[in-house]
């Protein structure tokens, strides 16, 4: 093989993994990110519901009178049911996270399409109100999947501010990062759409609490200057 044609398979390679992987990449379809309002911020969770910190992280957002949106991995939402109620009652919006927390770029098709599948299904029984969004996991997508979430009646979702909330031990650094990005969105006149964890994909009750903090710290931070929406506020941009 010549140097030409490793050089086109390695650009080939990263092209694809920018395509799958990028949360801003809307090579393989089109994702909802955030619109041109600069004043707004979404603050979504992934890898719950989550019985250690959830329902902290759901207090929280009522003292502040915030509704976010909370991507669930299925078979959490499953073992929680009265946890996944009550995000619903208290105005939150509840998204579709896969049921097993897959990379759904390598996945099998028959599989994809049984992850999101239950994952909605579940939901909408105990919620009572059809899913309309989906985020996958690691943000890892390929065409199929995209059309897969949208066939069954769902927009898909990445983002535009997010950090390793998952392993980083301190909420000050993670809220500082996320304060960084939502300034540089802000200054590109983009919405912001946030990232943190309320669970951990490997199982129920990771410890969230420096995500949590640093939740609280961006509540005490925008409240006065910003407007927290949940995801459907930005419904039009998806279409």
């Amino acid at each position: 093989m010549g140097l030409g044609t490793v050089g086109a398979v390695g650009l080939a390679m990263g092209c694809c993994a920018y395509a799958a992987m990028s949360p801003g990449s809307q090579v393989f379809g089109r994702t909802l990110t955030a619109p041109p309002r600069p004043d707004e911020l979404a603050l979504t969770f992934d890898d719950g519901p989550n019985p250690a910190w959830t329902p902290r992280l759901l207090d929280l957002l009522a003292a502040h009178d915030v509704h976010a949106t909370f991507f669930m991995v299925g078979r959490f939402a499953q073992a929680e049911p009265a946890l996944v109620q009550r995000i619903a009652k208290e105005g939150h919006l509840i998204g579709n996270h896969s049921w097993s927390h897959p990379n759904l770029a390598r996945t099998p098709a028959n599989r994809v399409v049984e992850e999101l599948k239950q994952t909605s299904g579940m939901l909408e029984q105990l919620v009572g109100k059809p899913v309309q969004y989906f985020r996958p996991p690691f943000g890892a997508r390929r065409p199929f999947v995209l059309r897969t979430a949208r066939d069954l009646g769902m927009i898909p979702v990445t983002w535009n501010a997010m950090t390793n909330d998952w392993s980083e031990p301190s909420a000050d650094r993670i809220a500082d990062q996320l304060k960084a990005k939502i300034e540089t969105n802000s200054r590109r006149d983009r919405a912001s759409n946030i990232v943190l964890h309320d669970g951990g994909h490997r199982g129920l009750g990771a410890n969230r609490g420096p995500s949590v903090n640093a939740a609280e710290q961006l509540l005490a931070n925008y409240k006065a200057t910003r407007r927290f929406v949940t995801l459907d506020a930005w419904a039009s941009a998806a279409k």
